[in-house]
């Protein structure tokens, strides 16, 4: 099996973070495979990117308030004195938010075919409770989805699942063919998911991947992602994070203040919220939310539209 390049590495970050939010008793959601998933690099890239952003402040009236952003750890202080925001929590809501947006429209609307793209260490497939059958699809390169078969062995998926992985690089021109050669029917409704992955992408390669999903989704379909700001990729509060993700060679590259627009100019009528606004809070945010129209504030936001 060829090791795993930076970007891939991530995903066994994203395990551990599962992995620690199962063993909580808050936790938002149980993802009893996740350990299996970690290994000794999980586990080392989440202590670099815990001791970058320090121990938590329980004060929250000690710093600048902070808007969260994934792959970071424990809040704390930056190197500027500002407030680091909770990644930890970030997480665990952003995983309970797509899960629920998931499981919603699947039951509402129905959708047959599910996608996800750069699926990673993602176990959706085996633990959601789906509604109805789906067959879900999982976009990744093949040294990733072989690390995961690796792992998880003979572990069955749920019984209303029939998946299909695909490995494939998802920034090459030959992933579409191959989706639809596995058995995805692009005149059909479909339901897609990118989380963990726009933010490692340049603005270009964002919008060529958004491109091509609009041109394989039929109207009705939905898009739902994770995406940062612009302002987060040079705010102090960040910059121990966006360090440690630069040494690990995977920078963060693209950041959108306005999703909305961005989704728009693909045929995608979209919705962003923040971490702990009313529908993505769950009890487990513990900074302010700064209103949209102040300006200036690094933000996190989740995505979720209708391809019209």
């Amino acid at each position: 099996m060829a090791p795993l390049d930076a970007i891939a590495r991530t995903s066994l970050l994203t395990a551990a973070l599962r992995a620690e939010e199962t063993e909580r008793p808050d936790r938002l959601y149980q993802d009893p495979l996740a350990a299996r998933l970690v290994g000794a690099l999980g586990g080392d890239l989440l202590g670099q990117v815990a001791d970058a952003s320090g121990p938590r402040d329980t004060d929250p009236g000690q710093g600048d308030p902070g808007q969260g952003d994934p792959g970071q750890g424990d809040s704390g202080q930056g190197d500027s004195g500002q407030k680091v925001p909770s990644t930890v929590d970030f997480n665990a809501i952003r995983t309970r938010y797509f899960d629920d947006y998931l499981l919603t429209q699947v039951k509402d609307g129905g959708y047959p075919q599910v996608v996800m793209v750069a699926a990673g260490m993602d176990t959706r497939a085996y633990r959601l409770p789906w509604p109805r059958a789906i067959e879900l699809f999982e976009l990744d390169r093949p040294g990733v989805l072989e690390a995961k078969e690796s792992a998880l062995g003979d572990e069955p998926v749920h019984q209303r699942v029939t998946r299909r992985p695909i490995g494939v690089d998802l920034l090459g021109p030959d992933w579409m063919d191959a989706l639809v050669t596995a058995g995805y029917r692009p005149e059909e409704p479909s339901l897609w998911l990118l989380e963990g992955l726009l933010y490692y992408l340049t603005d270009d390669e964002t919008r060529q991947l958004l491109s091509r999903v609009a041109d394989l989704t039929a109207p009705g379909s939905r898009i739902a992602a994770d995406m940062v700001g612009a302002t987060t990729l040079t705010a102090p509060a960040v910059a121990p994070l966006l360090q440690v993700f630069e040494r690990l060679g995977c920078p963060w590259l693209s950041g959108h203040d306005e999703p909305e627009a961005l989704f728009a100019e693909y045929g995608i009528e979209a919705e962003a919220v923040q971490p702990g606004e009313e529908s993505a809070h769950y009890g487990r945010w513990p900074d302010p939310v700064h209103p949209r129209h102040v300006p200036d504030v690094e933000r996190v936001f989740l995505v979720h539209g209708v391809r019209k």
